[in-house]
């Protein structure tokens, strides 16, 4: 990537990120709003998890990657410890691969 692009990115990132505390006294947004950006931000994460999960080289991953996946949000959900989500899915993996599941 070129220094240009990545000086202009840096300068758009930082001035995007002080935007915010410096216009929040002149910038109100409606409480309806505000539960609509919380709920995309929660659908679009959701949307990236799926499609890291069940693709690959824009096809189906198989069925050890979604099922890595299951077992940590499961864990997550049960409010596991993050060392033990992540070893836990990819042992999953690990297993079903090592079995011949794809």
């Amino acid at each position: 990537m070129p220094l240009l692009a990545v000086v202009a990115l840096a300068g758009l990132t930082y001035a995007f990120r002080i935007a915010g505390p410096l216009l929040r006294d002149r910038v109100t947004v409606p409480p309806a709003a505000e539960r609509l950006l919380t709920s995309a931000a929660a659908v679009l994460l959701l949307a990236l998890a799926a499609t890291s999960a069940l693709t690959q080289d824009g096809g189906f991953a198989g069925w050890a990657r979604p099922a890595g996946v299951l077992t940590a949000g499961i864990l997550a959900a049960r409010r596991a410890p993050f060392p033990v989500v992540v070893l836990a899915a990819a042992l999953v993996a690990a297993v079903l691969r090592r079995a011949g599941v794809r």
